[in-house]
């Protein structure tokens, strides 16, 4: 079942983890998604892209560290929506925006939340 996608697209206490840098990453992902919808530019992509990567690195390394079972097929998900985001063309289109909001929304709710309180 699809979540609703919040509008005005803002992080809010609803997707907190309680990992501060995990949170602090959605964050920026969030903001990264509103920069593409308000200057859909190549540059606001590639940003979007590093926070993405950067953001996804370090939650596979939390992974290992703390031997979450689910992280294998966890970080398949982040391969293929980093591989959709990177194959996207600019200007984005309203298409492939609105996959990025529900996909980052119902990760963070659905899959994200099975690791509270397992990674340390």
């Amino acid at each position: 079942m699809a979540l609703t996608v919040p509008d005005p697209f803002v992080w809010d206490t609803s997707f907190q983890t309680f990992y501060d840098t995990i949170d602090d990453h959605h964050k920026a992902i969030f903001n990264g998604i509103v920069d593409c919808t308000k200057e859909n530019t190549a540059a606001n992509k590639k940003k979007l892209v590093d926070v993405v990567k950067n953001h996804f690195a370090h939650e596979d390394s939390e992974f290992i560290v703390h031997k979450y079972p689910e992280g294998a097929s966890h970080t398949a998900a982040h391969n293929a929506f980093t591989a959709k985001l990177e194959a996207a063309s600019v200007p984005l289109d309203d298409a492939t925006v609105k996959f990025a909001k529900e996909w980052l929304v119902n990760h963070i709710k659905t899959i994200d939340f099975k690791y509270k309180g397992k990674l340390g």
